[in-house]
């Protein structure tokens, strides 16, 4: 039986030609809005923003650590992460936040939504594995009863197939300089790119790529930056086979610079109205201005000349004009 009807009252569904119908009648009540983005490129800090608006429901991480908790145990996601203080809810630490909920994903879907060598497309899109996919997010979404459902996922963009299983999902795309990914990247210890290009989680490089990367010497903070044009790449192709109205790109910087001004595209966006409580949290947000450049002292001269002659079409593309 699908998620979604597990929670389903029969004297609702009696008589209904077809159940899964019921199901897609749900989705109609919910708005599916993805967020999406390369690593390290401030997408969880917009994720758990804008899950503190009222009207947004989501998957959280105790969803995605604890086995066999069923849709329904989210009801209240979204009223006990406003509950928590902000201090609660951060990283590296125990804490109650909006999860990309890989686990769960991978638990109950397939391993193939959460970790996948490429990115995947319509065709991806299977008949089992989107009923799956489906259902996963219906049954969470009429648990909660929410205007919007947003899920982040970082990596490849996947949107080619979360079309194909949600035609009207829309998509905020969140981009940041890729020179500060790359800053940013090699001080993880989840970048495994010492170990090589088959180690960077952007499947192998381009044979121009890697013809670049031998060129330089193996430079390692190249190889995050031809994995960062890699990922760009993919999210270009993208882009373009989905509609205008359905994608939204938000630079980082951008954010950095006027929070509130982008917070209100992104709400404008996903098809809320302003909202006091949304505003209040906003406004105890800390939104670091010295890091958009602080890829400036985290790399020597060598490696931003590399990367600035490497990347330089690519933050051009994106709208990143101040680059050699």
């Amino acid at each position: 039986m699908p998620w979604c009807l597990r929670s389903v009252d029969p004297a609702t569904a009696q008589g209904a030609p077809d159940m899964h119908a019921f199901c897609a009648r749900s989705a109609k009540l919910t708005t599916f809005v993805f967020l999406i983005g390369n690593g390290r490129s401030g997408s969880s800090l917009v994720h758990e923003l804008l899950a503190r608006h009222p009207d947004v429901g989501f998957v959280s991480n105790v969803e995605d650590r604890i086995p066999l908790l069923p849709p329904g145990a989210s009801r209240y996601n979204n009223q006990i992460y406003r509950m928590v203080p902000q201090a609660l809810t951060r990283k590296g630490r125990v804490r109650y936040a909006p999860s990309e909920g890989y686990r769960v994903l991978a638990r109950q879907v397939s391993p193939m939504v959460a970790d996948s060598m490429r990115d995947l497309v319509a065709s991806d899109a299977m008949p089992w594995v989107s009923e799956l996919y489906r259902s996963f997010f219906l049954a969470r979404a009429r648990a909660q009863g929410k205007r919007v459902f947003l899920h982040k996922l970082t990596g490849w963009p996947r949107t080619g197939f979360i079309q194909a299983v949600f035609p009207d999902a829309r998509f905020i795309h969140i981009l940041r300089d890729g020179r500060a990914v790359v800053a940013s990247a090699l001080k993880v210890p989840f970048w495994y790119g010492w170990r090589g290009p088959e180690h960077i989680h952007a499947g192998p490089l381009t044979p121009e790529y890697a013809r670049e990367w031998e060129a330089s010497g193996r430079s390692f903070p190249l190889l995050a930056g031809l994995a960062w044009k890699t990922m760009m790449d993919a999210y270009a192709r993208a882009k373009d086979l989905i509609p205008p109205e359905q994608w939204l790109d938000i630079r980082f910087e951008d954010l950095v610079a006027d929070p509130v001004s982008q917070c209100d595209r992104m709400v404008d966006f996903m098809g809320l109205e302003p909202n006091e409580r949304f505003e209040a949290a906003l406004s105890k947000m800390t939104f670091v201005k010295a890091r958009r450049n602080a890829y400036h002292k985290d790399l020597d001269a060598r490696s931003i000349g590399l990367l600035d002659s490497s990347l330089k079409e690519h933050l051009l593309h994106w709208g990143y004009s101040d680059v050699m």
